[in-house]
């Protein structure tokens, strides 16, 4: 199977025909026709730029133009760097199609660096191993391995990690071995071992695993957590609970990694109440659990009947959006499918797993199919199928199904929750009411519901109410609804009270901090936002992606270039990857300082898929200093990703207005129009006495009374 063949010819026998080298188009060339796009450009001479281009235009899912600027390029840059960029792009672009159509394109690419000479270089020979393999071309990449004349210590764990990732177990040990044996002066390192753990937990091969923990002690790689997590996880799945416990013991710097092998070890093999502890002893430690730890911990709750414990470990997961265990959400609908054309009857388990796939992926449709079945076979799941409507957005349907059910607390909180999700937080403040008219006890799920409720009307009087009525019944001491009154009290515009609450809390964790210091952001004390963030780390609470985006919005809004430069770059020190959200601030940070050519520099030299917030920060930029140009630039993408979003076209449009560019004003007001954008109407809520009151502009009962 692993014989050192060459590749295969016909990788190169009938190559497609290269397009025409032509002037390169527009990166967008569906919208090539508009009047707001500039003509087509030429391909740079410099080659760095060339790469980031190529990058870009796969990016954004326009492969062909890679390649086409690839052909421009190599005339005057014959380089393996340019080769590899050009894979690389070429891997990008497969996400955009789940590598399907763009497998046949890897080969062309293949055959491009072939014919250039670059076949035998290392750097090539390696991106084109991973991009195989990443691609489901398992043979292709062992050919292409065997193929690189001096494989470095990438090349072998490249191709350990690609027989691991497609169940050749064995053959990645053979291949350790061979690495060891055949090349001395390639040592295994950190992703080697960490590479290897897992196989050895598929194979339950513990004597594998012993050897693999001494060597690493050897060279003195158990200091990193990577490796020793590893471990863990792989001795508890092996059945040596002792060693993989000496293991953890062991850990110097312990994440959410190295306590959810623990925990699930224990559940696995039925040690319920020394999973239970474990999971304490997490929380004690202020270790926050992730979606691993819950989906461990939800079915040991269960066994030992702790369900209001349970229920308090749903609302956690609720409040930080981590639900969510499995993001196969297609697949496993396409399973329930195969199953039923097989002739098998999805029973409660099946639908009460499918259901929430449908909520999580928004699969409307599919969730009404499932309930009409539900319906047919007589499962009473009614709980279940309001949970996934609500979170579909249809909360008139979730809360047509709970009428026609018994109402209990559960019911109750389904709906208070997703109202208070949705433009109708009202609805709400009503259930919660009616919920206690009923002499049902609200717990912590449902205060925070209704305390997001509050926060999205900014109805203070009555957030106060439930404030005091979770003193009362002692919830005041769950850190979760803590953390929610502080995104109450900081929205209505009560800092004071927020900082009242917090100074009072012993444990604060990482979500406590981030709350003020964007309620102090966003009252515009910009200086004690940023003391907290230094306060933050003084009391020994980690930072997380959510701290930075606190404090690189605060120091935008205060004009800091200096400071949000450097937390942007003690981001990258503490190895936290920046999201869009990181990404639009510091555009938002550059562009109010009239920075605006470095904003563009920035956005053009991001290798992400670029949404609407990064797009729509630099149109906010440009609308306050009129740079029309870049406005255009960033308009059209904004145009590409939601054509029938308004605001976009708007804020366009008054640009060219203002630069009484009249002609182009009205033509995006036609292409508004053309697309179906039309403005929201404007809605808000007052409150008069303990009523609040909704307006939907002059459509309200009191507008009237309150126009004239």
């Amino acid at each position: 199977m692993f014989s050192t063949n060459t590749l295969s010819n016909s990788i190169f026998q009938q190559p497609k025909p290269s397009p025409t080298l032509h002037p390169l188009p527009h990166p967008f060339p569906n919208q090539a026709s508009s009047p707001l796009f500039p003509p087509p450009w030429l391909p740079p001479p410099h080659v760095s730029l060339c790469a980031s281009l190529i990058l870009q235009y796969a990016s954004f899912g326009n492969p062909i133009n890679s390649i086409l600027l690839f052909q421009h390029s190599v005339a005057y840059s014959r380089s393996a760097f340019l080769s590899n960029t050009l894979i690389r792009a070429n891997s990008i672009a497969g996400v955009f199609d789940g590598f399907g159509t763009y497998n046949a394109m890897g080969r062309e690419v293949h055959g491009v660096a072939f014919k250039l000479g670059f076949d035998g270089d290392v750097f090539v020979g390696n991106t084109l191993l991973s991009i195989y393999g990443n691609c489901g071309l398992f043979g292709d990449a062992m050919k292409v391995f065997d193929e690189i004349p001096e494989g470095d210590k990438v090349s072998w764990n490249t191709v350990i990690g690609l027989c691991s990732l497609h169940g050749f177990y064995e053959e990645a040990l053979g291949f350790l071995r061979k690495m060891v044996a055949v090349k001395p002066g390639i040592q295994p390192d950190l992703v080697t071992v960490a590479s290897v753990l897992p196989v050895c937990a598929e194979t339950e091969d513990e004597v594998m695993v012993r050897i693999v923990h001494c060597y690493a002690m050897k060279v003195g790689l158990l200091g990193h957590v990577k490796v020793g997590n590893a471990l863990v996880d792989v001795y508890g799945k092996c059945g040596s609970e002792k060693a993989s416990k000496k293991v953890f013991d062991d850990i110097d710097e312990r994440n959410v990694v190295s306590w959810n092998p623990i925990i699930t070890s224990f559940s696995f093999r039925g040690k319920y109440m020394d999973a239970l502890d474990v999971f304490r002893l997490m929380i004690d430690v202020g270790m926050g659990p992730n979606f691993v730890t819950i989906s461990s911990m939800l079915p040991v709750l269960g066994e030992l009947g702790l369900f209001k414990l349970g229920a308090e470990v749903h609302g956690f997961s609720l409040r930080m959006a981590i639900e969510s265990d499995n993001r196969l959400e297609y697949e496993a609908v396409e399973l329930v499918r195969q199953m039923q054309a097989k002739g098998e009857t999805p029973n409660n388990v099946t639908f009460t797993n499918v259901l929430p796939v449908c909520a999580r992926s928004g699969f409307l449709n599919v969730g009404k199919e499932i309930h009409a079945q539900i319906i047919r076979v007589g499962s009473s799941l009614d709980l279940f199928v309001s949970n996934a409507l609500t979170k579909c957005g249809c909360i008139n349907l979730a809360q047509n199904v709970l009428n026609i059910s018994v109402r209990e607390e559960v019911s109750y909180n389904i709906l208070i929750i997703g109202y208070s999700r949705t433009n109708d937080s009202s609805e709400s403040l009503s259930l919660f009411s009616e919920m206690r008219l009923l002499g049902m006890r609200p717990d912590i799920v449902s205060f925070m519901g209704v305390i997001s409720a509050c926060a999205n009307l900014a109805s203070i009087k009555q957030g106060k109410e439930v404030h005091g009525l979770l003193v009362r019944k002692l919830f005041h001491i769950h850190l979760f609804a803590v953390n929610s009154l502080f995104d109450l009290y900081t929205r209505c515009g009560r800092i004071d009270l927020a900082t009242k609450v917090f100074d009072h809390i012993q444990n604060k964790d990482a979500a406590s901090w981030n709350t003020m210091i964007l309620g102090y952001g966003m009252q515009g004390e910009l200086n004690t936002a940023i003391n907290l963030f230094e306060a933050m780390k003084e009391d020994s609470v980690e930072y997380n992606s959510v701290s930075f985006i606190a404090v690189l919005s605060a120091c935008s809004h205060g004009g800091l270039i200096g400071k949000g430069r450097k937390y942007f770059k003690m981001m990258r020190d503490l190895n936290i990857e920046p999201t869009h959200t990181h990404y639009a601030c510091m555009v938002d940070l550059l562009g109010r300082a009239d920075l605006m050519e470095e904003a563009a520099d920035l956005i053009r030299g991001l290798s992400i898929v670029l949404d609407t917030n990064i797009w729509g920060a630099l149109l906010g930029a440009c609308r306050i200093h009129g740079n029309i140009e870049l406005g255009m630039w960033a308009a059209e993408h904004l145009f590409e990703l939601k054509p029938q979003h308004c605001g976009y076209y708007i804020l366009l449009s008054n640009m060219y207005a203002e630069a009484v560019r009249w002609d182009e004003a009205n033509k995006v007001r036609k292409l508004m129009k053309s697309r179906g954008a039309k403005k929201n109407p404007g809605c808000s809520w007052v409150q008069i006495g303990d009523q609040v009151h909704k307006f939907l502009e002059a459509l309200s009962k009191l507008s009237r009374e309150l126009y004239c």
